[in-house]
């Protein structure tokens, strides 16, 4: 029985990178044999085990055959006979296909080391097109390494052009499509997961809502990108440098959907966006079955991020009135997040990276003005909850009018 350390624990020791976890594979090992020194056994669909001490997973070196469409449509041979090259093979990128030796000896019959040093995500054989999801691992781990300047290689982009053209994409499930892109969400260079999609054609069939973004022009006065998509993914690389929060990148990148739906003829405006927005986000939500925090602040952000934009225009009563309808009273985390969403949005333009968002700090000290006006005893022993509740209002208006003229909120530009 040998034993080697593979995947992404020898990649990012190779790049340098902080090991997270490790993986080994068993080659010439039985299952048996892992049971006598003590490992648990954990896999369903094959064999794997926990180390008795470390907890760390270890697999009998296995083999995979593609018997039905779909990402579930494989079967698996393992035993002592697979090799530990059969066993690489089955791997989808050259760089998760490299092993090392108890000894230190890296094992690299892919090319993986060389794929490192030039920064080219490649897949490791034609067996890469039997499973769809590799198309969002390629996609996730291009995110995850566009710092570092990697780039896919353009004949894996041609493979996943090609399954996504034979319908493979379309088998993918609602969970592990969500499952990948939240992990993608995880990286400061998230839009690269999207642009990666959209450059193998997956984008439409996955995410149709963002496909449709693409080539719909915004006016030049306050979207100097132009392009909606373009847009789309400048704020959520700004979301990315603002806030580490999953729930506010996944905001902004669908707090625009609506203008996928504008008319061609009414281009570049898009009036009524924001509720067509809110009904896109509800329809995505089920169809991929997000959780709900994902979707009610993305629906919060969608429906009034141009109210939060205009906040300096806005009276007092309407910037109540908007805190209200948001729950900003009983959710104040929720309400900072969608903040963060909005000053994203403003900064994701071209030109416009670095510029100050007031509105922000602005909103959120109106909101903590008014959240710390309370029912006083008095009304509550002379009133009745209608009459409370108008009174609480009126003196949370008043609040937000003395922060609004201390602030000098009325004398600041336009967005």
């Amino acid at each position: 029985m040998q034993v080697y350390l593979v995947g992404g624990a020898v990649r990012d020791g190779l790049l340098g990178m902080a090991v997270k976890e490790r993986d080994w594979v068993v080659v010439g090992g039985t299952r048996e044999e892992l049971l006598r020194l003590k490992y648990a056994q954990v896999g369903r669909d094959f064999p794997v085990f926990l180390h008795p001490e470390t907890h760390e997973e270890y697999a009998l070196a296995r083999l995979e055959r593609k018997v039905s469409p779909g990402y579930r449509g494989f079967t698996v041979e393992f035993g002592p006979e697979v090799t530990l090259e059969e066993d690489l093979a089955r791997r989808d990128l050259t760089i998760n296909a490299m092993a090392e030796a108890p000894d230190g000896t890296l094992l690299d019959p892919f090319g993986g080391r060389r794929d490192l040093d030039a920064r080219v995500l490649r897949h490791v054989s034609p067996a890469f097109a039997e499973d769809p999801v590799r198309v969002l691992r390629v996609a996730r781990f291009a995110a995850r390494f566009a710092p570092l300047g990697f780039q896919v290689a353009p004949e894996t982009l041609e493979l996943m052009r090609a399954m996504v053209d034979r319908g493979e994409v379309d088998a993918l499930v609602p969970e592990r499509v969500w499952q990948e892109t939240e992990k993608a969400l995880r990286e400061s260079k998230a839009s690269e997961f999207f642009r990666v999609l959209r450059a193998c054609g997956a984008l439409r069939p996955i995410y149709p809502e963002i496909d449709a973004l693409f080539g719909v022009p915004q006016p030049a006065q306050w979207h100097p990108e132009i392009d909606t998509g373009l847009h789309t993914l400048m704020v959520l690389d700004q979301a990315a440098l603002l806030c580490p929060d999953l729930k506010v990148r996944f905001a902004a990148l669908v707090h625009d959907l609506g203008k996928g739906t504008t008319p061609r003829e009414e281009w570049p405006s898009h009036r009524g966006h924001e509720e067509r927005s809110v009904s896109l986000i509800e329809a995505l939500s089920l169809r991929l079955r997000l959780p709900g925090d994902y979707r009610d602040l993305s629906i919060i952000v969608a429906r009034y991020h141009g109210i939060v934009h205009r906040a300096f225009e806005l009276k007092p009563k309407t910037i109540l009135e908007f805190m209200e309808r948001a729950d900003a009273f009983r959710r104040p985390e929720r309400f900072a997040q969608a903040l963060l969403a909005c000053e994203a949005d403003s900064r994701g333009r071209t030109g416009l990276e670095n510029a100050p968002y007031p509105q922000r700090p602005y909103l959120q000290a109106a909101r903590d003005a008014a959240a710390a006006i309370k029912p006083s005893p008095e009304d509550i022993a002379a009133h009745a909850g209608a009459k409370i509740a108008e009174r609480l209002h009126q003196r949370r208006m008043h609040a937000i009018a003395d922060l609004r003229e201390r602030s000098g909120a009325h004398n600041q530009p336009a967005r």
